[in-house]
């Protein structure tokens, strides 16, 4: 009864929440770049250091650390110890942060805001991916794989070192001059909303 229940509350939960993301996102591309987006980073590109450059280069570079490396770790305890709670929980994170990856992928096709260097060429970041900038991929992902983790596993120290690496790697697309600020924290609010609706899945 409770996975009936459970099921039922994603197959409901899961087309709103969709839904939302799109009206909000599709309604903040028909708006100007807020002025504090572009004052914001201006301001970290004129304090950059190399030592910072650096580690937010690391951060930036390796999410697949966390956000495969987390459900992979669970995933092998829970083999090598025969524990079928964990090797659920890695199937929750593990979900959770697929679907985030999916919706924002959707989203940012759906809107197609242009990266901050392009739509300001005072903004001068430390290297030029491509793709659109509305929401972050990486604060999505990270923040789905921190909130999951968290809810797998409510302890503080799980839930400390997650969500400051989440909010490490969302920071580090601001700070190299990739995504503006709303960019990231709507995708550090879809990532986090997506663990919601499979916390079925959480042991």
């Amino acid at each position: 009864m409770r996975g009936y229940s459970s099921f039922r509350f994603l197959v409901i939960a899961l087309p709103w929440q969709l839904l939302l993301c799109l009206h909000i996102n599709t309604a903040a591309a028909q708006l100007r770049t807020p002025r504090f987006d572009d004052a914001i980073m201006i301001d970290l590109q004129e304090h950059r250091t190399p030592a910072q450059t650096g580690f937010f280069l690391f951060i930036s570079n390796h999410l697949e650390y966390g956000n495969i490396g987390v459900p992979a770790g669970l995933l092998v305890g829970g083999i090598i110890g025969n524990d079928k709670g964990m090797r659920q929980n890695a199937l929750y994170v593990a979900s959770s942060t697929a679907i985030s990856a999916g919706l924002t992928q959707l989203i940012k096709v759906l809107v197609k805001r242009p990266r901050p260097f392009i739509q300001n060429i005072n903004i001068s970041p430390v290297y030029r991916p491509g793709n659109y900038s509305f929401p972050s991929g990486h604060s999505s992902s990270s923040f789905a794989t921190a909130t999951a983790l968290s809810a797998a596993y409510p302890k503080w120290y799980v839930i400390v070192p997650a969500y400051l690496w989440a909010g490490s790697t969302a920071y580090s697309r601001m700070y190299l001059g990739v995504h503006y600020p709303t960019d990231v924290a709507t995708g550090a609010g879809l990532g986090a909303a997506s663990a919601l609706p499979m916390l079925f899945l959480k042991k």
